[in-house]
């Protein structure tokens, strides 16, 4: 199945060969993926699911919007991960209990980027939640990708 999805990916990368290089491509198109994934999947969970209304978990209230990004984050983290192993940072022969630890430090990062901003956005500014989501998101991709090329999966060079 791999094969078949590095096959239609790539089938598609003639567009971008002159702009960017394979790697980065392959990385752009999971995540991109991952991320309307996690836009649609936050959409139905505030909207359906918390129906706009805050959770009452009784230690803690957490809005809707807020409420959503949690319920979110462990699905699209998992598939992420399973993303930019197998199809975009193929190179890195660290452990996958080593790469995932490493991801799922990145992510957490990513995680309060995404709270902070998505709590001024909403509740300080004023803006709806879903395309405040949307900002967030804009300056999550810079950090997650370096970060996760750099560290997560990073490639071990052999003397």
């Amino acid at each position: 199945m791999k094969q078949q999805i590095l096959q239609f990916i790539d089938k598609f990368y003639f567009i971008f060969k002159g702009i960017f290089p394979l790697s980065f491509y392959r990385y752009a198109v999971c995540g991109s993926s991952n991320l309307a994934f996690d836009i649609f999947l936050y959409f139905i969970f505030y909207n359906f699911i918390f129906a706009k209304e805050n959770v009452n978990l009784v230690i803690v209230t957490l809005s809707p919007h807020i409420a959503a990004l949690f319920s979110v984050y462990p699905i699209t983290l998992f598939t992420g991960f399973i993303l930019n192993k197998y199809i975009s940072f193929l190179g890195s022969s660290l452990k996958a209990e080593t790469q995932f630890f490493r991801y799922w430090l990145v992510s957490l990062g990513a995680i309060v980027i995404n709270y902070v901003l998505l709590k001024f956005f909403v509740e300080y500014l004023a803006f709806y939640p879903t395309p405040s989501r949307l900002l967030t998101i804009v300056i999550t991709i810079a950090y997650s990708y370096i970060l996760q090329r750099k560290y997560s999966f990073k490639p071990i060079l052999t003397k």
